[in-house]
């Protein structure tokens, strides 16, 4: 999350982005009812015509609302957030009416709290873990990319570059059709770059073409020089390749301070605790909430499937007490093995500072 505090004549204002659905997560624990958000959004207007009916329009308006109702769209990766319009730049918006705002990844808003600011609101503002990661799983057929936002994965469609047959080391290096194959890979790779310049790459797959593939880019002295990692150890190419790394070793050794990693081995804790019968962790809603009310949680993770079956306001508020009380917490969604992992728990676990029962 990108945050920055502006000027405010109310007391404190921070300008924010959200840059991932953890990003949503956080930001609604943070904005309460009472509020003041900034945001560019649209609203149709209506004009009145005579002896016809009237003529509508969607237009684009920048407006300042209190926040009187927030809470996550159906997809978890919107945030309504709906009030009473304070300030309006276009005069055919009026203030005192009411409006939605919709805040997706990559929306910029003002929060303003004035003089409201909590410690918890500021700490989780502040408490962004590194882990922003293109990966890339390649051999002589085919490329799959895929880019990491905190525990969110996003995978775009495989690039493939014609070939077929068994591989063959002294085929591809005889291959000049290979550097085709590589300069549309580098395409699609400066493209997210030029969306994010603050991703790491790193690259994987059987046989050496990984390698080449990292010779490729340093001659094309590309902004990848500083970020790059070429690994071994995972040898498969293509959105397999990508799932397969996300399972091994090699995740928790190139990604070590990011999110998605330290989540993965918070899960492999439980899993190993299990195995061996100790019971320094908790799964389930009501068994993390007895656990958090005695101050045992030392981290929780939970899964957007929670919100399915309990009120959203019960889970906020048991995260933003979990917070208060030192635990560190974590959302993941089902884009990634490790959610649907959190989600097949009962969509909440813990692990415990001692043990409870």
């Amino acid at each position: 999350m990108i945050s920055k505090e502006i000027a405010s004549s109310s007391g404190k204002a921070i300008y924010i982005i959200p840059e991932d659905s953890d990003d949503l997560f956080t930001l609604r624990r943070i904005i309460k009812t009472g509020d003041i958000v900034v945001s560019d959004t649209t609203r149709v207007i209506k004009f009145e015509k005579e002896y016809s009916r009237p003529d509508r329009e969607r237009v684009k308006i920048r407006v300042s609302v209190k926040v009187e109702k927030i809470g996550l769209d159906e997809s978890i990766d919107r945030l309504r957030i709906a009030g009473t319009i304070m300030e309006s730049n276009n005069s055919l918006v009026p203030k005192g009416t009411y409006h939605s705002v919709i805040v997706q990844i990559g929306n910029n808003i003002v929060v303003d709290k004035g003089k409201r600011w909590e410690d918890l609101d500021l700490k989780l503002l502040r408490s962004d873990v590194a882990g922003s990661f293109i990966i890339v799983a390649i051999d002589t057929k085919e490329a799959g990319i895929a880019k990491i936002t905190g525990t969110h994965l996003e995978i775009i469609p495989n690039i493939y570059s014609g070939q077929s047959g068994k591989y063959y080391t002294h085929a591809a290096k005889n291959n000049p059709n290979i550097e085709v194959f590589f300069e549309e890979v580098y395409h699609s790779l400066h493209n997210i770059l030029h969306e994010d310049g603050n991703y790491r790459l790193i690259v994987f797959g059987p046989g050496e073409t990984k390698r080449r593939f990292y010779n490729f880019i340093m001659d094309k002295k590309s902004t990848f020089k500083n970020i790059l990692t070429v690994i071994d150890g995972v040898d498969v190419a293509g959105e397999d390749g990508i799932m397969v790394f996300l399972r091994s070793p090699s995740l928790k050794e190139v990604m070590g301070s990011s999110k998605i990693s330290i989540v993965s081995n918070i899960l492999d804790t439980i899993m190993l605790q299990v195995n061996r019968g100790e019971e320094k962790y908790v799964m389930g809603f009501a068994e993390v909430s007895a656990a958090i009310k005695m101050k045992s949680v030392d981290s929780l993770v939970f899964s957007d499937s929670i919100f399915k079956d309990l009120k959203e306001e019960e889970i906020i508020n048991l995260l933003n007490i979990a917070e208060t009380y030192g635990a560190n917490v974590y959302a993941v969604d089902s884009s990634t093995d490790i959610g649907l992992r959190v989600s097949a728990l009962g969509g909440i676990i813990a692990l415990l500072r001692y043990q409870i029962r």
